[in-house]
């Protein structure tokens, strides 16, 4: 399936958040420099293959990130696993589905037999990947920029989820605004505020959303 465009207005709002992401994440950097945190030179190793170890390439990318400009590249295929079909018929929304672990749970939602929708801010690189690795599965994808902090495009993404894939099963709110500081002292209001409006009231948007336009018989959250 193609990608379905959102309004034009939809999308220019999720880069303007886009934007205050790196903006947040700018004055982080800065307050880093000057007390630096505790690093870790070690790798868990507990799975079929062998993960990648530092050292690592230095590398450091704007907010929100391109997963395909990271090297060594994440790991989401899963090959040793063989679905079962156990969603067989299902239609599932993902939002933050297009890189980390939102591309790796719309891969396997698509083996085990489920058609996927997913969300993302504007990493359109990363959603296509995505979108094909989901395709590869034999599932169909739909691709949906927009920020889930915005009421109106979480119903409109549950909207056109059942509009085009012909219902709503499964809801997935993986999307979230995540930065660090050292010190809570550094913690500022804004920075705050984008993590709950995000990690907190995006949940919520995309729930309320999702309840009110499925079928109260046939949805999981």
């Amino acid at each position: 399936m193609a990608k379905r465009s959102v309004t034009a207005g939809i999308v220019r709002k999720a880069r303007r958040t886009a934007q205050a992401h790196r903006t947040l994440q700018r004055q982080i950097a800065r307050t880093d420099r000057r007390n630096p945190a505790e690093t870790s030179d070690k790798a868990v190793q507990a799975g079929a293959r062998r993960y990648p170890e530092p050292p690592f390439p230095r590398q450091h990318q704007s907010k929100p990130g391109r997963e395909a400009r990271l090297d060594p590249a994440p790991m989401y295929e899963a090959p040793y696993y063989k679905g079962s079909q156990k969603l067989r018929g299902k239609i599932a929304l993902i939002t933050g589905g297009d890189s980390g672990i939102g591309r790796a749970v719309a891969v396997l939602f698509a083996r085990e037999g489920a058609d996927v929708a997913l969300i993302h801010l504007d990493e359109d690189k990363d959603a296509e990947v995505t979108r094909q690795a989901v395709e590869a599965e034999g599932a169909r994808c739909l691709v949906l920029a927009g920020d889930v902090t915005d009421r109106k495009f979480c119903r409109l993404a549950v909207r056109q989820t059942v509009k085009l894939l012909g219902g709503l099963n499964v809801l997935v709110n993986n999307a979230a605004f995540q930065l660090h500081t050292a010190r809570i002292e550094d913690l500022t209001e804004a920075h705050f505020d984008r993590t709950l409006k995000t990690n907190l009231y995006g949940y919520f948007h995309m729930a309320v959303s999702y309840t009110h336009l499925t079928l109260p018989t046939n949805r999981e959250v």
